[in-house]
């Protein structure tokens, strides 16, 4: 025969229902490679809260830059990130190779 559960186990169990229901979403990393003078992938949709990561296979340095906000420096042969703070639709280009181009469109979590 099945008992019923006591009181601090259904509030036990109602607690960690509600920490799974309220958990976060996880953020991620995006990962674009630039080589040969190219953005690959060109175009990326994320998250607010999501980080790129450039990783520059050439070796002379390049930017990832949005004009009048922000800019990322890569080093040759290195990496470096941004964490994405606001939603919205954006173009972005190297400073140093301005064909270089790319689109990122960030949303809401």
């Amino acid at each position: 025969m099945r008992t019923a559960p006591t009181a601090s186990k259904r509030h036990l169990w109602v607690a960690w229902a509600l920490t799974i229901g309220a958990a976060p979403a996880k953020a991620d990393t995006i990962e674009v490679t630039i080589e040969k003078l190219v953005f690959s992938p060109a175009s990326i949709e994320a998250k607010v809260g999501d980080t790129i990561e450039w990783v520059n296979k050439d070796v002379f340095a390049h930017t990832a830059t949005l004009k009048g906000g922000w800019e990322v420096m890569i080093p040759p042969k290195k990496a470096a990130s941004l964490t994405l703070k606001t939603a919205g639709s954006v173009d972005y280009f190297c400073r140093f190779h301005p064909n270089m181009k790319g689109h990122l469109t960030v949303t809401s979590p």
